[in-house]
C-alpha cells in the first residue's frame, strides 16, 4: 500500500527532482502539486513565473493536479501559513499526512518545515536532502537532473551574486561551470531560481519564449511568456 504525499511545487529544478524521485519511490503515491501564487501578479513567488506557465507544465507532467496557495505580496509568515492550512486541510481529511519538498541543506528552512507542518499533524519529506554545503554534492544532484534529461531555464537571480545576464539562461553544465565559486551550483542559499520545462517527467516540452528582464527590489527576473 503506497502512502499519499503532496509534493511542494516551484516549478523549478529541485522541486522537479524532489517530485522525479518520489515518483520512482515505491512507498509514495503523488495526490497533489503543492504551488504558492501571489496576487494580485498571478504569478509563483519568488520565481516570478506565470501561473500559466506552472499550468502548462503540470498538464505536461500529467502526474498529480496543482493545488493553488494563494498569498498575498509581501505575506508575513502567518498569513503563509495560514493559506498553507487552508489548502492542506482538505487532504488532511483525506487522510494525507506528508508533504515533499525540494530542500537540499538549509537547516533552518527544514526546521521550520518540521514546525509548520508539525501543527497540521503531518510530516515533511525531504527526497534531494544532502545536508551537505559542498560544492560536489550540490553538482551531484546537477548531474542526476542532467543525466535524466531535464531541461530548465534560470527566471530569477540575486543581484548581490549573479549579473542580470543569467535571468534566462538555460541552466547547462557549461553555464554552471561559469557560475561564480561562492555560488552554490543548485542555487540553495537563494542565488537564481529556475523553470523546468522539459524532461522524463514530460510528454512534451513547455512551449515559451523569453520576455523582458526587469530588475526588481535586488532581483533580475526574465519574464518566461508561452508561446502556444
Amino acid at each position: 500500500m503506497k502512502t499519499p504525499v503532496l509534493v511542494s511545487w516551484s516549478g523549478g529544478k529541485d522541486s522537479g527532482l524532489a517530485l522525479y524521485r518520489t515518483l520512482h519511490d515505491p512507498n509514495w503515491q503523488v495526490v497533489g502539486l503543492l504551488c504558492t501564487i501571489s496576487q494580485p501578479y498571478d504569478r509563483i513567488t519568488m520565481h516570478g513565473v506565470r501561473r500559466a506557465l506552472i499550468e502548462q507544465q503540470v498538464a505536461a507532467m500529467n502526474v498529480a493536479p496543482m493545488i493553488p496557495i494563494f498569498l498575498p505580496p509581501e505575506a508575513s509568515n502567518e498569513v503563509y501559513e495560514a493559506a498553507w492550512a487552508k489548502a492542506l486541510r482538505p487532504f488532511i481529511a483525506q487522510g494525507v499526512r506528508h508533504v515533499a519538498f525540494g530542500d537540499i541543506f538549509l537547516e533552518d528552512i527544514r526546521a521550520y518545515r518540521e514546525q509548520q507542518l508539525a501543527k497540521l499533524d503531518m510530516t515533511p519529506v525531504f527526497p534531494i536532502w544532502t545536508g551537505s554545503r559542498r560544492r560536489t554534492d550540490s553538482l551531484a544532484l546537477l548531474d542526476e537532473f542532467w543525466n535524466a534529461d531535464f531541461r530548465t531555464r534560470i527566471v530569477c537571480v540575486d543581484a548581490r551574486h549573479l549579473g542580470p545576464e543569467w535571468a534566462g539562461r538555460e541552466l547547462t553544465p557549461e553555464a554552471v561551470e561559469k557560475l561564480p565559486e561562492a555560488v552554490d551550483p543548485c542555487g540553495e542559499n537563494g542565488e537564481f531560481h529556475t523553470f523546468v520545462f522539459d524532461g522524463p517527467l514530460f510528454h512534451h516540452p513547455v512551449s515559451h519564449r523569453l520576455g523582458r528582464r526587469v530588475t526588481r527590489r535586488g532581483f533580475h527576473f526574465r519574464d518566461l511568456v508561452p508561446s502556444k
